[in-house]
């Protein structure tokens, strides 16, 4: 047992659990780059100020959840709550916003990290895949992002989740909805750190999960009924786009995830077999976010979905990943000289592209075909000195336990043949 344990509320990805992480992040990442998402890696920590701006400080994640720090020369930074807020900096670092083809389409994947109370479906480590779409307003980039969530989900194998959907509203019609919410909210029984939240960004109310808040909720101005005639109309060219792609939606008129820079389109992705913590993904249109941390007007939209938590919504559906062995043949040399020359047809065959481990440590035959076995792979290429001697090695199937000589000269390609 190590003197170590990983902190509270992370985790370790090992094998073989491991490789149903990877095949997450890559089947949600393979149809943004079959749609234009040129690949995007930001630092794991920023200026404290830019999520304080972005995010929002009213937010629980700026106020309570962000691990801030001061360096050594006296910098106020922040590891990573969220995304967008660092790509979208990325970007107009680089001037990308400038080449002159906006939108700027951006995926990237990476850790994110928040001081929560750990639970299952919440850590304070956890992974993500994101896209954003920066530099043009309009609706059919929204409904393309939500085509490419949901196309992802649907490719691993998911069904039992729902898209939840709705609109925020714009400068012109918010302010208004704004004000006639707080004045509902102040003829609330609510404790002093709400309506202190209700002052400054009451939409963060309606977000709030505890029951004895919610209950008191019934009634409230919903923003639907206050939206302009732009936002109306660019909602519901939204739900059209969706509607002719056979995207199966639910309009939620109280969603309002948990950041401040979200206007008009709003979605979440949420999975009924998570229990609390039953959203997978999610995000929206951010049109006033680049103005927020000092750029040019640049209506964007992205989303984020949780690796995480997608892992456990395939868990709650009994949903399996076909993930093929990470090795596909295995060496096992019988002796020194055999050893030389195995280590020399692996070296080979793994440049020819054929995923292949050895039998390292010396190990007797019978240790060695039982590693053989555990790796999963579907030939074992066993050789002694009277197989060398011959020109050959033993080839044996692990399924069937089939057992060939097959020429040493000729290995590479019987392989390629076997495997094809």
């Amino acid at each position: 047992m190590s003197t170590f344990q990983a902190p509270k509320g992370t985790y370790d990805l090992l094998p073989p659990n491991s490789a149903t992480y990877l095949a997450v992040r890559e089947a949600i990442a393979a149809p943004l780059r079959n749609s234009g998402y040129g690949y995007v890696e930001t630092p794991g920590f920023e200026n404290v100020e830019l999520f304080a701006r972005g995010v929002g400080e009213s937010t629980d994640i700026v106020s309570k959840e962000m691990y801030a720090f001061e360096t050594k020369g006296g910098d106020r930074l922040a590891l990573r709550p969220e995304g967008t807020a660092s790509v979208l900096r990325a970007a107009l670092e680089a001037n990308l916003h400038k080449a002159g083809n906006l939108p700027v389409k951006l995926w990237y994947s990476g850790s994110y990290y928040r001081y929560e109370r750990p639970q299952k479906g919440r850590y304070r480590h956890f992974s993500q895949v994101g896209a954003e779409a920066i530099g043009a307003e309009d609706p059919a980039l929204d409904a393309e992002l939500i085509i490419l969530a949901n196309d992802a989900y649907r490719s691993l194998g998911l069904r039992n989740f729902r898209i939840l959907l709705n609109s925020l509203g714009d400068q012109e019609c918010r302010p208004v909805y704004r004000a006639a919410l707080q004045d509902f909210l102040r003829g609330l029984d609510l404790d002093e750190d709400t309506l202190r939240r209700a002052e400054i960004n009451p939409l963060r109310v309606l977000d709030d999960k505890r029951d004895a808040v919610q209950q008191q909720l019934v009634g409230a101005p919903l923003l639907r009924d206050y939206l302009c005639d732009g936002c109306k109309a660019y909602h519901e060219e939204v739900r059209e786009l969706l509607n002719a792609q056979g995207v199966v939606y639910e309009d939620d008129p109280k969603l309002v995830r948990g950041l401040d820079y979200y206007t008009r389109t709003t979605f979440e992705f949420v999975h009924d077999g998570l229990g609390s913590q039953s959203a997978v993904g999610g995000g929206g249109r951010y049109d006033g976010l680049s103005e927020m941390i000092g750029g040019p007007a640049l209506p964007s939209v992205g989303w984020a979905l949780g690796v995480d938590r997608t892992v456990l919504a395939l868990e709650a559906e009994g949903v399996t990943l076909d993930i093929p062995s990470a090795t596909s043949v295995f060496a096992v040399p019988l002796g020194e000289e055999a050893r030389r020359v195995l280590f020399g047809v692996v070296v080979e065959l793994r440049k020819a592209g054929i995923a292949t481990d050895f039998a390292f440590g010396g190990k007797g035959v019978k240790s060695a075909m039982k590693s053989a076995n555990r790796s999963g792979a579907q030939y074992a290429i066993v050789a002694g000195e009277r197989d060398l001697a011959e020109g050959v090695v033993q080839l044996k199937d692990m399924e069937s336990g089939d057992q060939t000589a097959v020429p040493l000269a000729s290995v590479v390609e019987t392989m390629r043949e076997r495997l094809a």
